[in-house]
Parts: C-alpha cells; sequence; structure tokens
C-alpha cells in the first residue's frame, strides 16, 4: 500500500508540473484519483488545494524583483497602481461566480467524464489559437488595458469547470485579446496569485479544525514538491511557448482526455 508521503510526493509532483501549463492541475488530479486511487477522502481534497500555494510560492520567487517594483511603487506610480487595478479586476470574477455556483459546480461537473471531454475540447481550442495569425500588440503582461484584464478574469471563470485549465483559459483569452504568447503566459502567472492564494486561505480556514500534526507533514511535503518543480516547470515553459508556442500541450491535453475516455469506456 503506497504510503501518505508517497502519495504526496507524486501529487506535489502533478501539481507543480501541471498548474501553470495550459492542461488543468485539477483535471489531472482527478484523473490521478480515478485511475490510480491517489488522494482519495476530504483530506486529501483539501490538500490538492492547500498545496497549490508552493507553486504560487515559486511564481513570486521567479518574479520577485517586478513583483517588489510593483508593491513599492503602486502608491505613487501610475503604471504600477494601474496594473494591480487590473490583477483585481480580472480576479473579481472568479470570486463573484464561485462563491455563487462553487458548490453547485464541484457537486454537478468534478467527475472523470467531464475532465476528460474538457481536455479534448481546450485541446482543439488551443490548437486553433496557436496556428492564428492574430498579429500581437500586446506585449507585457503589466500593461493590457483594463477591458483586457477584466475579459480575461471572465474567461479564467471557465476554468471552474475541471478540465478546462485555469491558465489555459487566460492564456487563450489574453492572444485572442492581442497578446503575444510570452505575455499571454505571464499574465496567467500574475493572475494564479491572488486566486489561488483566495482559494488555499478559504480551505485552510473551512477544514482547520481538521487539521493535525500528521497532516501538516504530509502538507509540508508535498508543498516542497510542488515549489521545486514548479520553479523549474515555468522557466522552460517560458522559454518554450516564445519559440514554439502551445501544440505540444494542446496534444498533451487531446491524448490525456482520448485515454481517460477510453479507459472509463471499459469500466476502469
Amino acid at each position: 500500500m503506497m504510503s501518505d508521503a508517497l502519495r504526496a510526493v507524486i501529487l506535489g509532483i502533478i501539481e507543480g508540473v501541471t498548474e501553470f501549463l495550459p492542461v488543468s492541475s485539477t483535471g489531472h488530479m482527478l484523473l490521478a484519483k480515478e485511475f490510480f486511487g491517489l488522494g482519495e477522502g476530504a483530506f486529501w481534497d483539501s490538500f490538492i488545494v492547500l498545496i497549490q500555494l508552493g507553486a504560487i510560492l515559486a511564481i513570486v520567487v521567479i518574479y520577485f524583483s517586478k513583483l517588489w517594483k510593483v508593491a513599492l511603487g503602486m502608491f505613487t506610480n501610475p503604471d504600477d497602481r494601474r496594473f494591480v487595478i487590473g490583477v483585481l479586476i480580472a480576479f473579481l470574477p472568479a470570486v463573484v461566480i464561485g462563491l455563487i455556483a462553487g458548490k453547485y459546480i464541484k457537486l454537478l461537473l468534478f467527475n472523470p467524464w467531464v475532465v476528460c471531454f474538457s481536455l479534448i475540447v481546450g485541446g482543439a481550442i488551443l490548437l486553433w489559437v496557436d496556428q492564428l495569425d492574430h498579429k500581437p500588440h500586446e506585449h507585457d503582461a503589466t500593461r493590457f488595458p483594463l477591458l483586457t484584464y477584466l475579459w480575461i478574469g471572465i474567461a479564467q471563470c471557465l476554468a471552474m469547470i475541471p478540465g478546462v485549465s485555469r491558465s489555459g483559459a487566460s492564456i487563450v483569452a489574453a492572444m485572442l485579446l492581442g497578446a503575444d504568447k510570452r505575455a499571454a503566459a505571464e499574465f496567467s502567472f500574475f493572475l494564479a496569485i491572488p486566486t489561488m492564494i483566495g482559494a488555499f486561505v478559504y480551505d485552510f480556514y473551512k477544514n482547520r479544525a481538521e487539521m493535525t500534526i500528521d497532516h501538516l507533514g504530509i502538507i509540508a511535503i508535498g508543498f516542497v514538491v510542488s515549489f521545486i518543480v514548479a520553479i523549474i516547470v515555468v522557466r522552460m515553459f517560458l522559454s518554450y511557448v516564445s519559440s514554439r508556442g502551445f501544440t505540444l500541450f494542446a496534444w498533451w491535453r487531446v491524448i490525456v482526455g482520448t485515454l481517460g475516455l477510453v479507459a472509463l469506456a471499459m469500466g476502469r
């Protein structure tokens, strides 16, 4: 039987690899639970949310100088203040939809069939957008128009459907609105910070009474693993998509989704 520590390491790797790629970390986690018996039970549902903070910390470390500059300048520099407002605008739709419909979305849509179909459809859309000659005119994720930030935030709400991908939805929206591939990917990273921190705080508060010292140790393992893996993945991802685009990740989605459907149809 797999130990909790090993389970935490595997889930931490899955989280670190998939959180910022447009392939849906939630979808991959659900499929890992369905087909490999990873993370079964209420604690592991919370664990998956809580270790996302490790991946978010990786973004803070990688972009520390830029984020620190914005933090220092947001009260005195109009450009920095406008970027902070833009992130908050993009973050707000997910908060509203999550509070209104989050419980029902989890109840009705969090199953492997939905994940697999979402992976395939999302992969097809990502492949289509990646091949468009959309002549980008936005090259700096901190300088998008405020309306662009809002539309990206609205698109991100689609990621509440497991398998859609938060980063994938925001990247596709940003590219359709004129951002180049690197800027679209970078803004998906910045938007993840308040989104995932909010999810972490909410879930930790909701389940605080159930957390034991042993639970905290397992969470720490997953946190550290997701942090280390995410740092490596984000650096490689930005370099890769700047020159080669998102085709690899689109096909990844289609293949994983198709294999999942085959396994489900065979009664796995």
